[in-house]
C-alpha cells in the first residue's frame, strides 16, 4: 500500500491533514457500523430473522433482542443522526466562510445525499458518504478495499449504468418513432429536418456529381460527341424533303448532300462537346466542385419535398436511422469487454514453450 508520503510529487502531510484523514476514517467506520446495526435491527423484526433463530434453536435471542437491545439501537441511531446533522451544518458553515464553492447555496446540492441521509427513511444514503470517503482515501493511495473488490465494483457499476442508459435510450427512440408515425405534425418535422440541412444536401450532391458524373462525362466525352454527330448525320440523310431538293440540282446535288451530312456531324460533335465540357471539368484544390455541377447541385438542394415519393423516402431514411441506432444500443458492450479481458487473461496464463536445446 502506498502512503501519501510515497506518492510522486506529494507534499509531506501536515498535522491538520492527518487530523482530517483520521476524521474521515472514523466517519467511514461510524457510518458503516451504524448501517450494519440498523440492518441487523430490522432483520430481527422480520420472519427471516425469527426463522433463522428457530433453525439454530435460539429463538430466545430474538425476543431478548427485541425487548432489551432494540431501544438501545434506536437511541444510538438517533444520536448518530443528530451528530450527522450538526456535522453537516458545521461543514456547510465552513464552506461558506472559506468560499469552497461559487455560491453559498451550492453545498446542499453537491452533498444532497448527506442531507437526505439525515432523514430516517433515507438512512441507506449514508452509505454514499462512506463510499465517497473510501474513494477519496483510495485516491490518496490508501487501499481501503482489495483491488479485486474495486475491479468487481467498477465492472458491475459499468454494467448497471450501461443497461440503464440503454433502456432509457431505447425508450426515447420508441417514443420518437411512435410520435413520427402517429403525430399530426410529423410531416412538418420532416420538412424542418430537410430544410435545416439543405446546405449540407447541396454540398453532398455536388461532391457526388463531381466524383461520378464529371468523371464519367470526361471519360466518355469523345464517344458521346461522336454518337450525337452520327445521329445528326443520319437525320440529314433520312430527311426526304432535303434529299429531293438536292436531287433537283444537277451534278453537285449528291456532293452537297454528302457535305451537309459531314457538316451536320461535325456540328453535332462540337455542340455536344461544348455542352459536356463545363460539366466534365475536373475538381481542383480551390474548387472541389466545378461551376456547372455546383449550379445543378444548388438547384437540386432547393427542391421541395412535397411529392409523396420524396416524403416517403425521407420517412424511410429517418425510421431506418432510428432502427440502426436501436440495434447499436442493444449491443451489450460490457459483455464484449469482458470477453476481451478473458482472452487477455488466458493469453497471459498460457505457458511459454521453450524449445529444446
Amino acid at each position: 500500500m502506498n502512503s501519501p508520503d510515497e506518492l510522486p510529487g506529494h507534499k509531506p502531510p501536515t498535522r491538520a491533514w492527518r487530523a482530517f484523514l483520521i476524521y474521515d476514517i472514523l466517519m467511514m467506520v461510524l457510518i458503516v457500523v451504524n448501517l450494519l446495526t440498523i440492518a441487523i435491527d430490522h432483520l430481527m423484526f422480520t420472519n427471516i430473522g425469527l426463522s433463522a433463530a428457530q433453525f439454530i434453536g435460539q429463538t430466545g435471542w430474538v425476543y431478548e433482542y427485541r425487548e432489551q437491545l432494540h431501544p438501545v439501537v434506536q437511541t444510538v441511531d438517533e444520536w448518530v443522526t443528530i451528530y450527522l446533522v450538526i456535522e453537516l451544518l458545521v461543514r456547510w458553515l465552513v464552506a461558506i466562510v472559506f468560499r469552497h464553492h461559487h455560491r453559498w447555496f451550492f453545498f446542499p446540492f453537491i452533498h444532497w445525499y448527506e442531507f437526505l441521509a439525515c432523514i430516517p427513511t433515507f438512512r441507506a444514503l449514508r452509505l454514499l458518504r462512506a463510499i465517497v470517503i473510501g474513494y477519496r482515501l483510495y485516491q490518496l493511495g490508501y487501499k481501503v478495499l482489495p483491488d479485486s473488490w474495486l475491479k468487481a465494483g467498477r465492472f458491475y457499476y459499468q454494467v448497471v449504468m450501461e443497461e440503464l442508459s440503454d433502456r432509457i435510450v431505447l425508450t426515447i427512440l420508441d417514443g420518437v418513432e411512435r410520435e413520427l408515425k402517429t403525430g399530426a405534425t410529423h410531416h412538418h418535422l420532416l420538412h424542418q429536418l430537410v430544410n435545416s440541412h439543405r446546405v449540407q444536401i447541396e454540398q453532398a450532391m455536388g461532391e457526388v456529381l463531381q466524383n461520378n458524373l464529371a468523371t464519367a462525362l470526361q471519360a466518355q466525352q469523345q464517344q458521346i460527341a461522336q454518337g450525337v454527330g452520327q445521329i445528326v448525320s443520319k437525320a440529314i440523310s433520312d430527311t426526304p424533303e432535303l434529299h429531293r431538293l438536292l436531287r433537283l440540282i444537277p451534278v453537285v446535288g449528291s456532293l452537297m448532300e454528302q457535305q451537309l451530312q459531314s457538316i451536320g456531324q461535325r456540328l453535332g460533335e462540337n455542340i455536344t462537346a461544348g455542352l459536356i465540357e463545363p460539366f466534365a471539368q475536373p475538381a481542383t484544390t480551390k474548387q472541389p466542385v466545378n461551376a456547372a455541377i455546383n449550379t445543378s447541385a444548388s438547384y437540386l438542394g432547393q427542391l421541395r419535398i412535397d411529392t409523396p415519393a420524396l416524403e416517403k423516402l425521407v420517412e424511410s431514411l429517418v425510421f431506418e436511422s432510428l432502427d440502426v441506432i436501436r440495434q447499436q444500443v442493444k449491443i451489450q458492450h460490457w459483455k464484449l469487454d469482458q470477453a476481451v479481458q478473458e482472452d487477455l487473461e488466458r493469453a497471459t496464463r498460457k505457458p511459454i514453450s521453450v524449445p529444446d536445446a
